[in-house]
């Protein structure tokens, strides 16, 4: 059994934050780089980047971009085991207190979950909760389902951008 990890961020969260991006837990590269979404072949930043055309390109201007766009950015799980960086690898799950977060920034109004992981979380331990929800596709490239236009696409609708 692997060792449990505690999450290694605190959320991105600003005092007019509508639109709380919530993922399930940060990939090892995530941990390695110390930000969220950073494992290269991730296209997370890169799809809001597409959806909202400002650029990505360092540290500062991925946070710029949430700041403009009203985005917080946090995750679902607070610590777990796990044995790669798959959402399907998660185990022991202790889930983040969104209650509580939610009635601390009363400024959310809709919460974005970035792959079926986060979703379920949510849907298991806050369905009770009475906000708007909706679904990303996974930005990871271990959904490769989707082809990225389709998930920058998925990302406009579901985020008010199209």
């Amino acid at each position: 059994m692997s060792e449990i990890l505690e999450h290694p961020f605190k959320p991105i969260i600003y005092p007019d934050t509508q639109v709380l991006i919530l993922g399930s837990f940060p990939s090892i590269k995530s941990f390695e780089n110390n930000f969220y979404y950073a494992h290269p072949s991730n296209k997370f930043w890169k799809i809001l980047e597409s959806v909202t055309t400002y650029p990505v390109n360092n540290h500062d201007q991925k946070l710029w971009l949430l700041k403009e766009c009203k985005f917080g950015l946090w995750d679902m799980v607070k610590a777990c085991s796990r044995d790669n960086s798959l959402d399907s690898s998660l185990e022991n799950e202790e889930v983040n207190d969104i209650t509580s977060f939610l009635e601390a920034h009363p400024s959310i109004v809709k919460l974005a979950f970035t792959g079926k992981k986060a979703e379920a979380l949510f849907k298991t331990h806050f369905a009770h909760l009475q906000i708007d929800t909706v679904y990303l596709p996974s930005p990871s490239a271990a959904y490769a389902s989707m082809k990225f236009e389709q998930k920058v696409s998925s990302y406009k609708k579901a985020l008010g951008y199209n």
